[in-house]
């Protein structure tokens, strides 16, 4: 109804506006006759439609109609293009060259530019010069980072040492000693722990190792920590009886309660202000992690309870989140004497198989489908192949990765890995075969095109 009305009043106000145009044109005949009529009329008529476009709202259609005549008429408005600056008088004045809007005449002989060659296209880099350059870029860590790292690992041991002591005087731990990966020159990046050990002190003669698979558990990785001479020196002449479980030293009953301890008594933010960092135990975790931020690095310190010099083997025993009947038993750590062996054989003909072991644990870091390949079990490959092969100069290290893979998709096409100090236990044990399904596809496909990897 509004547009209707609307409508109208145009029509009204343009019936108003002609009668006075018809009576003015008429009484001009008369005075300027009918050239000079003609002319008025002209000049009238344009007033009116400027009169009618300014009073009357215009429907959307004129506007779109207009926007668009409107663009044209800017885009076909030709740009003046700047005045150049003055020249030097001794500088010859080169030609101007016609813009690209200006109309280019057929007959201009101006010489053309030659169109630029492209680039030439990058030299094929072999696999060697790949691994190389990987490890350059990822594997490499900076001398002053290792520096910083090591320095704060050496004062979180020293401040958590003070800690134990006061708050548990009665527990005989030994000397809190910072190592691993870090330590041994096996690190691959920053994805490594650095392992903070925390000894324990155990009395002569009152305790005995029992193999793992003498136990219900029949665990061939664990030991399990024995109470003995109960009748010449009862329960509670140690002070680590007061952990013990069925007559067995249990690791789980003190990793509950150096966890706690950790986590609720230490005054972390006072330490880490102290030495120049951030420190906050990980919650979420099982193991005793501890979170550290400086702001040049990040690194993660893994607290490890451990029995030294337990076994015959001096192998260690760590106190390990395990599940199951195996809950109470003591892990062995083989880890020191796999590094000692790797080092050991570098060292008799100067190889590169802890480069390799480096290479392997920053691509399996660093790839999401090979993330569950852990240290442990690439050092087993790379253990087999160190004492298998003789040839481990630097030139020969992109054939011994290629090895590597080859040996670890034939392991995971039979679900076997066995370790190299300890063949009863299988690494492969524990995982799903869908998980070995899609490990054993993403190296089967590394070894068709080894740089995807990379």
């Amino acid at each position: 109804m509004a547009e209707f009305s609307q409508k109208r009043g145009k029509q009204h106000g343009g019936e108003g506006l002609g009668s006075a145009v018809d009576f003015l044109l008429a009484n001009a005949r008369l005075v300027l006759g009918v050239s000079g009529a003609a002319v008025l009329g002209i000049a009238t008529l344009a007033v009116k439609r400027l009169i009618d476009r300014a009073t009357s709202p215009r429907d959307e259609d004129d506007t779109k109609g207009d926007g668009w005549k409107e663009l044209s008429l800017l885009k076909a408005t030709p740009h003046q293009q700047p005045r150049p600056p003055p020249v030097a008088l001794n500088q010859p004045i080169s030609p101007q060259v016609p813009s690209s809007s200006s109309p280019v005449s057929s007959t201009d002989t101006s010489p053309q530019t030659p169109a630029q060659l492209s680039s030439p296209a990058p030299l094929c880099l072999t696999l060697q010069e790949k691994l190389l350059a990987f490890e350059r870029d990822h594997v490499v860590i900076p001398a002053a980072q290792v520096a910083l790292a090591k320095q704060l690992a050496g004062d979180i041991a020293l401040e958590l040492q003070a800690y134990l002591r006061n708050k548990f005087p009665e527990l005989p731990f030994g000397a809190l000693v910072p190592g691993g990966p870090l330590y041994d020159g096996l690190q691959a990046g920053a994805a490594e722990h650095v392992r903070l050990l925390v000894p324990v002190v155990l009395e002569p003669g009152l305790w005995s190792l029992v193999p793992g698979v003498d136990t219900v558990a029949r665990d061939p990785r664990c030991w399990a920590v024995r109470r003995t001479q109960l009748e010449f020196c009862p329960r509670g002449s140690s002070p680590w009886d007061r952990f013990l479980v069925g007559g067995y030293f249990s690791s789980r009953v003190l990793l509950e309660l150096l966890r706690k301890a950790l986590v609720a008594s230490v005054n972390w933010p006072a330490i880490g202000g102290l030495l120049g960092c951030l420190i906050r135990p990980s919650v979420a975790s099982e193991e005793l992690l501890l979170e550290v931020q400086h702001e040049r690095l990040e690194l993660t310190v893994a607290v490890l309870v451990a029995v030294p010099g337990a076994s015959a083997n001096d192998h260690l025993l760590l106190a390990w989140p395990l599940q199951g009947l195996a809950g109470n038993l003591w892990l062995q750590d083989l880890y020191p004497v796999e590094a000692a062996r790797l080092r050991a054989l570098d060292d008799q003909d100067a190889g590169t198989r802890r480069r390799l072991l480096l290479l392997l644990c920053a691509v399996c870091h660093g790839h999401p489908a090979l993330g569950q390949l852990r240290r442990d079990h690439l050092t087993q490959v790379v253990l087999h192949l160190g004492e298998e092969e003789t040839n481990w100069a630097e030139e020969v290290l992109g054939e011994r990765f290629l090895q590597a893979l080859e040996l670890l998709v034939s392991s995971l096409e039979q679900s076997s890995l066995p370790c190299h100090f300890n063949p009863s236990v299988n690494l492969l044990g524990s995982f799903r075969e869908e998980e070995i399904d899609d490990i054993g596809y993403v190296l089967y496909s590394g070894l068709q095109a080894p740089e995807e990897l990379l």
